[in-house]
This record gives structure tokens, sequence and C-alpha cells, in this order.
């Protein structure tokens, strides 16, 4: 599929086209997992209410409601086939199911963290449900966070390009936004990845 689809142009006349229904679905697919640009549809919804194309509270509960509908779907996806994949995943890579177990700990302590503030980072907004179910986490709690999380993400988006639509272009708000969650994702990278790495050449250097 190209990726001329999904352009800037193409998911304003989307959301111009179809409105809510466009909005709602864009966002719901991003976290059932689907590579869509969740974010970038969001603010395409937020900056036509700030033009009084659509409705700021209509588009702020489809963004909402998306992503809740969405990440829930996700989480029992993980939960109840995450775990085989990701251990066929783990061979693939030469990855052993105690490092795969270890890192499922990990993550398991993390997990409502993850849930909530995962909607800001890029990559981790699609995964971050799928993994809480993979790391069985009740989905009570799930709820709970990926409610809390949606809200503040999507009220953040829609309520950002609602007002600085209204400044700046909104390719421009588009690209900043992009910009800023891709630097987040590899600071946040960064923050998991080296202390990991710290561990096992300390762990590797007591072995020799």
């Amino acid at each position: 599929m190209s990726f001329e689809l999904f352009s800037l142009e193409n998911i304003q006349e989307f959301a111009q086209s179809y409105g809510y229904w466009a909005i709602f679905l864009g966002i719901l697919l991003e976290n059932l997992g689907i590579p869509l640009p969740g974010e970038t549809v969001t603010l395409v919804g937020g900056f036509l209410a700030g033009s009084d194309e659509l409705n700021y509270w209509l588009v702020l509960g489809d963004a909402v409601t998306g992503a809740v509908i969405g990440g829930t779907f996700g989480y029992w996806i993980g939960r109840v086939g995450g775990w085989p994949f990701l251990l066929q995943v783990g061979n693939i890579f030469r990855i052993s199911e105690t490092r795969l177990l270890s890192i499922k700990d990990q993550f398991s302590e993390n997990a409502a963290k993850a849930v909530f503030f995962g909607r800001f980072f890029a990559l981790l907004r699609i995964f971050a449900a799928p993994l809480a179910g993979i790391a069985e986490m009740s989905f009570g709690k799930f709820l709970v966070y990926n409610l809390a999380g949606a809200s503040a993400w999507a009220g953040v988006m829609v309520t950002l390009a609602f007002f600085a639509g209204r400044i700046v272009s909104l390719e421009q708000l588009v690209a900043w936004v992009s910009q800023f969650a891709i630097l987040a994702l590899l600071i946040l990278v960064a923050v998991i990845v080296v202390p990991i790495w710290w561990e096992s050449r300390q762990v590797k250097h007591l072995g020799e």
C-alpha cells in the first residue's frame, strides 16, 4: 500500500469528507496495531474543530473512544495469543525463554506507567496494550489506565491542534509533534536499553 494514502493532505480530505467516523476509525485501527498515523488523524481533527468545520467535544470524544476501544482489543490480543507469538519471535532471534520471562516480569512492574504514558510515544502507543496483555496485567487495572491515558493524550493532541492550528499551519504543527514523538521515543529507548546493556556487561564481567 502506498504511503501516499496516509499523506497529510489525504488524511485531511478523509476527515473533511467522513467527519467524526474518519477520526474514530483512524485512531481505533492504529490502536489495534495497524500502522496508521493516529496522532496525525487526531491533530487533523483538532485543527478542523479549530476552524469550525467540526465540533471540538465530538472530536475529543471520538479520539478517546477510538483509543480506548482499540487499546482494549489490543490488550486481549496480547493476553490470548501474545506470549506464544513472542516465544516464536524469540526463537528466530535466539532469545531464550528465560530472558523473555525476565523482560516480561520487568514490564509487569511498569505496565501501568507504560499503558498511561505510552500514548505519548511513537510506536509504544501501538504496542503498550498488547504488551500489557502479555504481561497479564489485570483487565480492571488496565481499563483504568487505558482510559486515563487515552483521555490525557487525546485532550493534549486535540486541544493543541485546536488552538495552535490558528497560529501555525497544520503541516508545521504535525511536523513538530512528530519530531517530538520520535525524540521522546529515542530517549525512552536509551533509558531502557542502556541499563539493560550495562547490567548484562557487568554480569559477563563477573563471570570471566
